[in-house]
């Protein structure tokens, strides 16, 4: 599988990006990184910068489609600067369209509530997400993970750094379910 982990140039919380991405890489799957600019991204440790990755491929030059799931990874300004680039969110967007899976961690919600992706969809993130995602139409909770596969793909959530196992271990396990599905 090709699952694309998609990153703001600036702000992603590090743990989050590498975490789920070592996870694919151990799953024998591709994990590719897709952001906004090309070059190189800048990860945080929460609010200390940390290391840089290499993106791999450019929004507006990549498709949904030549994906088979979609990773969107938190830190506070990573989904902040996500939520207002156009071709970023019609990205995610696409992702929901083609009924690929999605999993978001922390702040990446943000994300989807500017795809208008969470209406009557029960998701969990970071606390201080819960009015905004209740906001646009959907029900938070909080657990340490929810699968909600009642729409038109897989959406899988999580609150937060220290739940990345639990979070880890459903991803794979849903994209491994949404690739396995005939086509």
């Amino acid at each position: 599988m090709r699952i694309a982990f998609l990153t703001a140039p600036e702000g992603v919380e590090q743990v989050e990006l590498t975490g789920p991405w070592q996870a694919v890489v151990d799953a024998g799957d591709e994990p590719v990184l897709v952001s906004t600019n090309s070059g190189r991204i800048q990860a945080f440790n929460h609010l200390d910068k940390a290391d840089t990755f290499p993106v791999d491929e450019i929004i507006g030059e990549v498709t949904a489609e030549s994906f088979d799931g979609l990773v969107l990874p938190g830190g506070v300004a990573n989904p902040d600067a996500l939520r207002v680039d156009d071709q970023a969110v019609s990205f995610v967007r696409d992702f929901f369209d083609l009924g690929r899976p999605v999993a978001a961690i922390c702040h990446a919600p943000w994300t989807l509530i500017e795809a208008d992706v969470v209406t009557d969809r029960v998701l969990t993130s970071w606390p201080s997400l819960r009015t905004d995602i209740r906001n646009a139409g959907g029900t938070w909770v909080d657990e340490r993970v929810r699968i909600c596969d009642d729409g038109p793909n897989t959406l899988i959530t999580s609150r937060k750094p220290d739940d990345l196992e639990a979070f880890c271990e459903s991803l794979l396990a849903e994209f491994a379910k949404s690739s396995a599905k005939p086509a």
